[in-house]
């Protein structure tokens, strides 16, 4: 059935029913969830966190690329990766959607339980949006949150001689874009390991907690790429950074599908949703010992140019052709 068979309000309906069943409906202080004009909470004593970001089809995806329960997932991820960025606490979710008029019903329905098993997961509700008619599909998600404590991570809190960390390996969701865009044939567990890192991203929220209650100040999730969003707490701390590229983590699966590309991929290629941050090195060490993935350092904060990035390897500068993602 199309949703213009189905109505806004059936669909809304039916979402509803979904969401309640699954059991993502409700969370800490909220007072008035789905079906009112505004969703209702009692705020805490804590700082306030709101994200909020978009996928147009066309642009940020193709549906014979993904899943419409795989999209669910990753609309919602990148939103909550925002969260786990500042260190914070995901609390509420609210949901926009544009939709041509013979889009399929089950077809939300699948794009919604990608985004109840992440909601799931990340332990937030569903609380509330908005369904439209439009030419192409267009979602735009906001994630209230909170933080964990009385502090949240920045990108304006760097300091020279902070050394640069980065959770996890880049570069592998770009591995994945380059698969599917290109059709690049791999080995069935190499063409797996990429597709989930671009398809199916996990937001590191407890990891960005981790980092808070270690006493780390600043950090971003590592969307636009590694060297590109470095670049933007460099110039919001206005400071410089020296990058080593022998320490820069490639993962093994990387440099064997794309050899001689897999370093640049991993320095400029977006969408990973790990975390970059930077501290004093024997608060890395502790971290290193509490999280699941390794962290590596990469690299030191120095004083100079706003958001000047020097890339050595072997000594000598290295320049990229590409240094991240950008929407224009």
């Amino acid at each position: 059935m199309k949703v213009s068979e189905t109505g806004e309000f059936g669909l809304i309906a039916r979402l509803q029913k979904m969401i309640e069943k699954a059991g993502v409906a409700n969370a800490p202080g909220l007072l008035i969830g789905i079906g009112d004009d505004c969703a209702a909470w009692q705020c805490s004593g804590k700082t306030q966190l709101t994200t909020v970001d978009s996928m147009v089809e066309g642009v940020h995806f193709t549906l014979d690329t993904i899943t419409w329960r795989e999209l669910g997932w990753k609309a919602l991820a990148i939103n909550l990766s925002d969260i786990a960025a500042m260190g914070g606490v995901a609390r509420y979710i609210l949901i926009n959607l544009a939709l041509p008029d013979d889009t399929e019903t089950e077809d939300i329905e699948e794009l919604y339980r990608g985004m109840i098993d992440l909601t799931k997961q990340a332990k937030t509700a569903i609380v509330g949006g908005n369904i439209s008619n439009a030419p192409q599909v267009s979602i735009t998600i906001t994630v209230i949150g909170e933080s964990l404590n009385d502090r949240i991570l920045k990108r304006a809190a760097a300091k020279p001689g902070d050394a640069i960390a980065v959770y996890g390996w880049p570069g592998i969701a770009a591995g994945g874009l380059a698969m599917l865009m290109q059709k690049l044939k791999f080995a069935k567990e190499d063409a797996t390991y990429f597709k989930n890192a671009f398809i199916h991203p996990v937001p590191r929220l407890e990891e960005g907690q981790v980092l808070v209650k270690n006493g780390i100040a600043a950090g971003i999730d590592t969307s636009d790429g590694l060297i590109s969003d470095l670049r933007h707490i460099c110039e919001a701390s206005k400071v410089s950074a020296r990058i080593n590229v022998a320490d820069v983590p490639v993962h093994e699966i990387l440099k064997k599908n794309f050899k001689d590309k897999a370093t640049e991929m991993a320095l400029s290629g977006g969408e990973d949703y790990n975390l970059l941050f930077t501290g004093k090195v024997n608060i890395i060490d502790r971290i290193k010992k509490q999280l699941e993935f390794p962290v590596h350092i990469i690299g030191q904060i120095i004083s100079g140019e706003p958001g000047k990035i020097d890339i050595f390897s072997a000594g000598k500068p290295v320049k990229l052709q590409n240094t991240g993602w950008t929407h224009f």
